[in-house]
């Protein structure tokens, strides 16, 4: 029997291992027929909100956007996303960006259908327009070295202009692949394994993690993660970009 005291789940001043055992559903009005985990979010001190959806076959998700932009990322099963007026089906490794003012609708899921968002409240730069609402697929994407290390691959799956406050990122790992330095930095993260395992070290406290889990990360949160076992490990994590980080 499994003791039901027992979780990986880490939440601290400036990080967090949220893994699946602990989820509760969250209502959203407009997200209807599903099951939404809400994994990060400003309660916890971050400054992005990250959630993780599963439809039913019923399962319809409507809104519109405004101070907060948002992403969407199929992780798997396929949907229809209408956006603003514009239609496509988003299949496994798919996504859609939707900016701030938009009218957004998911439907038609197959059942089972796990969609991943990231929200942030956009901050406008003088001079630059809101982005456009952008459909992308992950598979299209190159995936070239991280610093020149042939067992790291980075995707970059937003356009790289200041037009953009958020970036999102897929990152895979080779087996023994590890970041080449503990990294320390201003930006926030939150991210999702969508494969394999390994460990992650944050502020000097050293986390095993598989697919599923969840990670928060402050700014200045140290971070150093290495690869395990027998397949690549694989995240998809946002970061905020491109703005002046201080409002003194």
């Amino acid at each position: 029997m499994e003791i039901s005291a027992l979780t990986r789940s880490v939440v601290k001043r400036n990080h967090a291992i949220i893994s699946p055992d602990g989820y509760i559903n969250s209502r959203v009005p407009g997200w209807e027929n599903c099951t939404v985990h809400v994994i990060i979010n400003e309660q916890m001190g971050a400054h992005l909100c990250q959630t993780l959806i599963t439809l039913t076959d019923k399962g319809t998700m409507r809104g519109v956007t405004e101070a907060s932009q948002l992403f969407f990322y199929v992780i798997e099963g396929h949907v229809t996303a209408i956006v603003d007026g514009e239609k496509q089906k988003l299949n496994q490794g798919q996504f859609v960006y939707i900016p701030i003012g938009k009218v957004y609708r998911f439907e038609e899921p197959e059942p089972g259908t796990q969609l991943l968002s990231f929200h942030k409240v956009y901050e406008k730069l003088d001079g630059y327009d809101v982005p456009p609402v952008l459909f992308g697929d992950a598979a299209a994407i190159e995936a070239p070295t991280y610093l020149g290390d042939p067992a790291l691959r980075l995707q970059v799956l937003l356009p790289d202009t200041l037009s953009f406050d958020m970036a999102v990122n897929i990152f895979t790992y080779d087996p023994g692949g590890h970041l080449p330095f503990v990294e320390t930095h201003i930006m926030e993260h939150g991210l999702i394994y969508l494969q394999g395992q390994g460990v992650y070290m944050l502020d000097k406290d050293w986390y095993p993690i598989k697919k599923g889990d969840s990670i928060w990360m402050a700014p200045y949160c140290q971070q150093w993660f290495t690869a395990m076992g027998k397949e690549p490990a694989v995240y998809i994590y946002y970061k905020n970009v491109n703005r002046f980080p201080t409002v003194i």
